[in-house]
């Protein structure tokens, strides 16, 4: 059976980055804004966490370095991941979800019925309520850390946010910032997606989006 791990189409592959979605937190459960609100693993989440450290592992991860977003609810997905797989982990903040401003922690119904489609305008710099942030400062932020961490490490766990996956895998495709205000890639939290980049002619691939096999159904 092909393997896409095993799969190049030089000698090997030189970059390659596992981006994990959190997994269900308290807000998704109680209806409520996340963003940077700092919800925390429910009890199913934290059991799926183990089940995303054992997919890992099983892809001959063990020793990879994680990185993950600074709030609760990626920490201690990211810490799961860190400890079964045994490698380092490291916090940082740009891998945070979007922030919502005066939204977060409030009922999803409220958010929802402030937010106004903008097909015909400016979908970039729409700021959505009063302290949110654009999807311009949205995805800037997470270009520049993809940026970062690809060019520094080789292979890599990355544990975000879902909404944050789609701005890091534009990142990744070098699409340009400009053409981000209608991408979104939905995935389901606890999902793991697989990038890499082949050390002939450099390609960057998507060789899967937000794999969810590995959790209980």
């Amino acid at each position: 059976m092909w393997n896409p791990h095993n799969h190049c189409c030089g000698n090997g592959l030189i970059k390659e980055f596992y981006i994990v979605t959190h997994t269900e937190a308290t807000h998704h459960i109680q209806g409520i804004v996340g963003g940077w609100y700092d919800s925390e693993l429910t009890e199913n989440g934290k059991a799926d966490a183990i089940l995303c450290a054992g997919r890992l592992k099983e892809l001959g991860l063990d020793g990879t370095p994680v990185v993950t977003s600074d709030l609760k609810r990626a920490i201690q997905t990211g810490q799961a991941i860190s400890n079964v797989l045994k490698g380092t982990l490291s916090l940082d903040a740009r891998l945070r979800e979007m922030s919502y401003g005066e939204a977060e922690g409030k009922p999803q119904d409220w958010l929802d019925s402030r937010i106004i489609p903008h097909d015909n305008e400016n979908r970039l710099d729409h700021s959505i309520v009063i302290g949110s942030e654009t999807r311009r400062e949205f995805a800037a932020r997470l270009f520049n850390v993809m940026h970062e961490l690809s060019s520094s490490n080789d292979k890599l766990i990355i544990c975000t946010h879902g909404f944050a996956l789609t701005f890091l895998i534009a990142s990744w495709i070098k699409m340009p910032i400009e053409s981000v205000g209608y991408v979104n890639f939905k995935v389901k939290p606890g999902s793991v997606t697989y990038l890499n980049e082949d050390d002939l002619f450099k390609s960057r691939a998507v060789v899967y989006l937000g794999d969810v096999r590995h959790l209980n159904p």
